[in-house]
Formats: structure tokens, C-alpha cells, sequence
């Protein structure tokens, strides 16, 4: 079912505003804009399926976005955060509550961000069809094809995601990934702010003033960027914009010098702006620019420690299924062995739980490692 009206969409949605849940897909195309061109959505439940036309004339998503905001019916998505982005920018609404089935089979065993083709086989026992999967879709008409294809997204998707609540059923694990979706959700859904996106751009010398210059000259492409709908590096690219920053152009002469910046740039209405923002930048007061970023400190931590911990992580992760990269990170790791009980997300929650205590307890003395028959134990002391 291809729908391309508002009153179709209506009619699909209406149904759906009572069920438990719904799966959740788009299809997009980000290479030629800003923000990715949504031209796709595709919805299931049960035996109801849709693909919703994003780019038909005169379509309003207003049902699509009363869904979205229902609370007691949970959106379920595959690695969803671009999804959840897109969505919001379509709709202006937040599709929670949320669930993720990457992050819910990383909890229930099934590897590390496991691909959702993967997924299917594993779970279902069945092929996604990958003949459609580098199409252009915002071109039209679409074929029967490609709607069969981005519809099989979400058909699949509900069978996983049943599979996989029934596992974190049995398991007790359902509380364990609820802090996770929060923290998507609340990812996915943070404001572009343009004062920061000279955080992205690497200086081999950053300086507090050479920091400043490229904050604002950062700020302004942003800026840019998003009223044209352009990529970033379509207005001005990252290695202009470090170069202008650590050597400031006084003038469009020496701007038009910068490798990588376009002579028509430069004598353009886009130098001016360059020009102005490296100004704003140098006439800022010294206890206003911003800061290089600090190094980490310097744990003083025994290596041989960190080994211990990578190796009951792994212990553990395999006796619960779950992935260790989920659990415990190798930064992570390093502060418990220099620190013990610090405040770092593998000594909270469900990672205390099935790794965070017998770590500290290993790093004490309470809990030791030992061989026995070729596999690695643990022995309490």
C-alpha cells in the first residue's frame, strides 16, 4: 500500500492509534542537502503495512504525527537515531516512547550493533531482499518494486522486535535497556547549535584565538548551511575553514590564497561573510575564547590490571550474552583500575549489576581469575 494522501494516511493511521506498538522505517536521501530529504515512511502492525509518500504534493502528515506522539503506542525502529532526527523535523514530534532493536539484541546476546539483514536471519529465519538498497528514492514514480522492498523493512521488523521482547521477557532484561532509549531519544532529539560546530573541525594547533576564529567562522557556515539546505561542505569545506583559523585572511586577496576555498567564494558575498566572522573572532577578549580541550588526566593504573578487567568483561559479558562493548568501555576500565568506584556508566545500573561489582571486587582482592581446563574462572575469595 502506497499512500500519497492525507486522507489515506488517516485512514491507515486511525486504526493504529490502539495498537501496542508500530514498526517504523524511512527511506532518505542525504547527499545533496542539509538536512536529509525524507522521501519515504514505512509503517506495521499486525497485518497492516504502508509505505507513506513524504514527497507527494499536498500531503499533511498531521495523522502521522498524532501517532508519533501517542504514549501508550511504542515505536519500534532498527538503529533509529537518524530515523527519530528525521522524523522530528518532519512532524515536529518526538516519536517516543521509543524502542530500538539493535540495542535490545546487544543486550540479549546477539553481538555487538548487529545489522538488522542479520538480525532477520538470525531471529527469522528469512533473507532481506537487498536488490533495492542503493536506489535513488526520491525520484517518482516509485516502482511496485521498491515499495515491496521498503515495505519488507517494517514487516520483518515487527516479527523482531516480538522476538526479541519475548527474549528480554524471559530473561528479566526488559529494565535494563529502558535507560537506553531515554538516552537516544534525548540524543536524537538535541538542537543543532552553531556556536558548537567548531567542535567537529581538528586544529593541528589550536589555540584560544585561533579556537575563536573558527568558532565563529564555523557558526556562520552552519548558519548558511541550513538556510540554503546545503552540505556543509558544499559551502565552505572543513580544511578552509582550520587553515583560515590558524592563518586569518585580512583581506579577499589572501583569501582567495586558502587551498581549498573557491576563487568565486572568496570574491563573493560568502568572502565577505568569511572576512567578518575571522574579525569577530579576533576582537573577542582573551578571557572569552574558547579553551583547547584538556588532555584525560593521567590515571596511574597498572596495565596489568586493565587486562584482568578486559578479561572477567568478557567473562561476564559471555555468561549474560551480552556484548562488552555495551558493558564497558576501555577508558572505563582503565579509571577502575587507577580509581576503583568512580563514576563511570559501567559501575551503574544493569552494568554494575552483571559486571560493575566483581570488578571492583577483582580490583580488591575479593575476587580472583584462574585457569581451569583451559577456560578462564573466577574464584571469590
Amino acid at each position: 500500500m502506497l499512500i500519497c494522501t492525507t486522507e489515506e494516511l488517516a485512514a491507515f493511521c486511525a486504526p493504529l492509534r490502539g495498537a501496542p506498538y508500530v514498526a517504523i522505517d524511512t527511506e532518505f536521501m542525504s547527499d545533496r542537502t542539509y538536512f536529509p530529504q525524507l522521501c519515504l515512511i514505512q509503517i506495521a502492525h499486525g497485518t497492516r503495512s504502508a509505505a507513506i509518500d513524504a514527497l507527494a504534493a499536498g500531503l499533511n502528515l498531521a495523522p502521522l504525527a498524532e501517532l508519533l506522539a501517542a504514549s501508550d503506542v511504542l515505536k519500534v525502529m532498527h538503529a533509529g537515531r537518524q530515523d527519530l532526527q528525521i522524523l522530528e523535523r518532519a512532524t515536529g514530534v518526538v516519536a517516543a516512547p521509543y524502542f530500538d532493536t539493535q540495542i535490545a539484541a546487544s543486550v540479549c546476546g546477539h553481538g555487538d550493533q548487529p545489522g538488522y539483514d542479520r538480525l532477520v536471519r538470525e531471529l527469522l529465519g528469512r533473507d532481506v531482499d537487498k536488490a533495492s538498497q542503493a536506489t535513488d528514492w526520491s525520484r517518482r514514480p516509485l516502482t511496485e518494486r521498491q515499495v515491496k522492498y521498503a515495505l519488507g523493512d517494517v514487516t520483518h521488523l515487527c516479527d523482531v522486535y516480538e522476538a526479541l521482547a519475548a527474549e528480554l521477557e524471559r530473561s528479566g532484561r526488559g529494565s535494563w535497556i529502558e535507560e537506553e532509549m531515554l538516552g537516544l531519544l534525548e540524543l536524537a532529539t538535541q538542537a543543532v547549535e552553531p556556536e558548537q560546530a567548531y567542535r567537529r573541525i581538528k586544529l593541528r594547533r589550536g589555540s584560544p584565538r585561533s579556537l575563536a576564529i573558527l568558532r565563529e567562522l564555523a557558526a556562520w557556515r552552519e548558519r548558511a548551511a541550513i538556510e540554503r539546505d546545503l552540505p556543509r561542505g558544499w559551502v565552505v569545506r572543513d580544511d578552509a575553514l582550520a587553515e583560515l583559523a590558524q592563518n586569518p585572511a585580512r583581506d579577499r586577496q589572501q583569501l582567495a590564497r586558502v587551498r581549498g576555498l573557491k576563487d568565486a567564494v572568496a570574491r563573493g558575498a560568502d568572502g565577505k561573510a568569511l572576512l567578518a566572522a575571522i574579525e569577530r573572532g579576533r576582537a573577542l577578549a582573551d578571557e572569552d575564547c574558547p579553551q583547547p580541550p584538556e588532555r584525560p588526566p593521567e590515571r596511574d593504573y597498572d596495565e596489568s590490571m586493565v587486562a584482568l578487567l578486559q578479561a572477567l568483561l568478557r567473562l561476564r559479558c559471555d555468561a549474560h550474552g551480552v556484548a562488552p562493548r555495551l558493558v564497558a568501555t576501555r577508558t572505563e576500565l582503565e579509571a577502575i583500575a587507577a580509581e576503583g568506584d568512580v563514576d563511570v556508566a559501567a559501575l551503574r545500573g544493569f552494568r554494575r549489576e552483571i559486571f560493575g561489582e566483581d570488578a571492583l571486587a577483582l580490583r580488591e582482592g575479593r575476587l580472583t581469575l584462574t585457569g581451569e581446563d583451559g577456560r578462564v574462572v573466577s574464584r571469590s575469595r
